[in-house]
């Protein structure tokens, strides 16, 4: 297939897959909900052509532009996989979670174009994140710009991510075993996909918390961003930016920007809780004798 002059591929939209945008969430983190809405907003294209779902365990939320669905409650890898296998009709799916906040502009035509080249080219895996552990090899391809990178698996960490990526679902299905909380399913899942060593692509398109680009783009591919608010069930510092533009917002955007405040400043989990405080190690040893004596 030709491509244009500045190696973007030239794909008609007739062409493109059905893709699903799924926001997997957690309901102990509703606390986030209203910030991923509000920043998701104001820089996605809509133009995208995705469906649009934001994905609970039981709790009925009304997010504008998605669709809830639910998962129930379980371990983390059995509700992702609920979700694919019932609730979600089509074939790819572009994986976000509710900590990844936006805060510069995304491109429909960039999506657009990747969705059409996945879908033509039977790709399974699609990395849409800068990050130091990934090791890449160049192809001819570009979109908008981007090199569309193919991951060297033996020396690259983390082939199994949460981070944003283009998924075809099947394939993503096969890799959620039973019972995997999320730490236990990249870590694992990385180790699966390594002796699988199956094709996985990269491409720069968002800097994650302000990460360098891996591959070798055009000086025209100008990269979206977003930060991880969330640390250990709390709010980071990566926060901050996006505290002080809410409340530059109307009333409700204010009152929002107080309340991610005072749990960032009081150390407060998202379900408004005290950080859990750390046992020493002398302190459990005591409470271990206290019970075998009893």
């Amino acid at each position: 297939m030709p491509a244009d002059r500045k190696g973007t591929m030239n794909i008609p939209h007739t062409q493109q897959p059905s893709v699903a945008l799924l926001v997997h969430t957690c309901d102990r983190y509703q606390f986030l909900y209203p910030g991923f809405s509000y920043f998701f907003n104001q820089y996605w294209d809509f133009n995208t052509q995705v469906k649009y779902y934001f994905a609970t365990e039981e709790a009925d939320v009304d997010i504008p532009h998605f669709t809830t669905i639910k998962s129930g409650k379980g371990e983390w890898a059995d509700r992702l996989r609920y979700l694919l296998q019932h609730q979600i009709q089509e074939p790819y799916v572009l994986y976000f979670q509710e900590d990844m906040w936006l805060n510069k502009p995304v491109s429909s035509r960039f999506f657009n174009q990747l969705f059409a080249l996945t879908l033509q080219n039977h790709w399974q895996q699609v990395k849409l994140t800068s990050a130091d552990v990934y090791k890449t090899n160049a192809t001819p391809q570009y979109i908008e710009g981007y090199n569309i990178s193919k991951l060297d698996n033996a020396t690259s960490g983390y082939l199994m991510s949460h981070q944003v990526t283009l998924w075809e679902k099947e394939f993503l299905i096969q890799q959620l075993h039973k019972g995997e909380h999320p730490w236990r399913n990249e870590r694992k899942g990385t180790k699966r996909l390594k002796k699988l060593n199956p094709d996985i692509y990269h491409v720069d398109y968002f800097s994650e918390n302000g990460q360098s680009a891996n591959n070798n783009n055009q000086p025209q591919a100008i990269p979206s961003e977003y930060h991880t608010v969330s640390v250990n069930s709390m709010l980071g510092s990566t926060v901050q930016p996006y505290i002080t533009a809410l409340q530059q917002g109307n009333k409700e955007q204010q009152a929002y920007a107080m309340q991610l405040q005072n749990h960032y400043q009081n150390h407060l989990t998202h379900d408004g809780s005290e950080k859990p405080r750390k046992e020493d190690v002398f302190k459990k040893l005591k409470n271990w004798f206290k019970k075998l004596v009893k």
